[in-house]
């Protein structure tokens, strides 16, 4: 079997483990890497198997953000009698997943297109990002289900809007099962939560601190 938008082989374990392993994460159905194999799809074999795995679940833990860890297995098999390691990655829920030390960045997020890892363009992972802070807040369950909206009616009316009784659902006050979210807690009249907003300009260009990792 050849390396296509799903498999990559590694002869051995390389310096841009991140890089594949990134770029699967962030692939609609993830992706599976194996060490111990070359180019050609033939088995060469690793040393040490059991060290490897351990090698790479520390830099997959401590080097990739968010979080990987639930979305991938090391697995240790033998092909034409010798040892090789199997890396299973799941497409992840929280994309852009990128390179910790890299940041969010063009040289930190990565994609798979085809055979191979590609840089994710700026535009991929605002959108990306943009989705992923819209989605885990609209799928936290709000503490309290007895919200009122009044205040949040008055200034749709006063932009002109036109409010019926689908108004909650369009603006995405609910979880997926119909509760109130943690969006709709933030909105709602009455709440503990004191928030201040300012609007800033974007960027996630090299040399821009990342306000997740501080790189």
């Amino acid at each position: 079997m050849t390396e296509n938008n799903r498999i990559e082989y590694k002869q051995e374990l390389t310096n841009d483990l991140e890089k594949e392993i990134v770029a699967f994460l962030n692939a609609h159905e993830g992706g599976i890497l194996y060490i111990g194999i070359d180019k050609s799809g033939n088995a060469v074999g690793v040393e040490d198997a059991d060290d490897l795995q351990l090698r790479i679940k520390d830099r997959l833990k401590n080097n990739i953000f968010p979080s990987c860890m639930g979305l991938f297995d090391v697995i240790h098999e033998t092909r034409e009698g010798k040892d090789i390691v199997k890396v299973n990655v799941a497409s992840g829920s929280e994309k852009p997943y990128y390179i910790k030390k890299k940041g969010m960045s063009e040289q930190g997020c990565y994609i798979r297109v085809g055979s191979a890892a590609e840089p994710m363009t700026i535009a991929m992972i605002e959108e990306l990002f943009s989705k992923r802070t819209r989605n885990s807040l609209g799928k936290i369950v709000s503490n309290r289900q007895d919200l009122t909206f009044e205040q949040l009616k008055i200034y749709y009316n006063t932009q002109g809007f036109e409010l019926n009784k689908e108004f909650l659902s369009s603006i995405d006050l609910y979880t997926p099962e119909g509760q109130f979210n943690y969006v709709a807690y933030l909105l709602a009249d009455n709440n503990a939560v004191s928030m201040k907003v300012a609007k800033v300009k974007k960027s996630f260009l090299p040399g821009v601190l990342c306000p997740e990792t501080g790189n």
